[in-house]
């Protein structure tokens, strides 16, 4: 009996100092936040690529409506949020974007309404789609809903009610002669 007992507390001192199988317990208890704040990252750096996309589109867009090119092809409010969908696709998929043109006649009497509503949501009733005539003052905006992917840190990136991401962009300009 002594013998036995001796044995095993040799072993659990040996076992104490034992160093194999730290590293391995380190990396178990590491590995977790650290993959978490590396998607957090990665998804942060597309979030603001996306960005990015979203306002070289928009600007295109104001672009043809600036020139005159959507009121003289009679393009409609489809097609103009077609052609903005071809522009931000494969990154960004059409179902998330909202597109809102609205004309005034001086920039003194645009008015921008918020695109959040008082429930933290996105408004749907900002579809406008008046393009103006020439000399006219065009507000083009441009709102994309991003689904929040990371854990914990996506949290951080939403800024709606529903956990996701709002993306704007927004180009407004007096329309050329045409």
């Amino acid at each position: 009996m002594r013998r036995a007992f001796r044995r095993v507390f040799i072993r659990s001192r040996s076992f104490g100092r034992d160093k194999r199988g730290a590293t391995i317990v380190e990396f178990a208890l590491l590995a977790m936040p650290f993959f978490l704040l590396l998607c957090g990252v990665l998804e942060t750096g597309v979030v603001f690529f996306g960005a990015s996309v979203l306002e070289k589109a928009t600007i295109d867009a104001a672009r043809l409506v600036k020139t005159g090119q959507v009121q003289t092809g009679g393009m409609t409010q489809q097609q103009f949020h077609d052609y903005i969908c071809g522009e931000i696709a494969p990154l960004l998929p059409c179902a998330g974007l909202q597109v809102d043109v609205e004309a005034f006649d001086d920039f003194s009497d645009v008015t921008i309404t918020p695109p959040i509503d008082a429930n933290g949501n996105l408004d749907p009733n900002l579809d406008n789609y008046a393009t103006g005539h020439a000399g006219d003052v065009v507000l083009v905006r441009t709102f994309y809903t991003w689904d929040v992917v990371t854990p914990l840190i996506g949290s951080l990136l939403a800024n709606l009610s529903n956990g996701k991401r709002l993306l704007t962009s927004t180009a407004a300009f007096r329309n050329e002669p045409f």
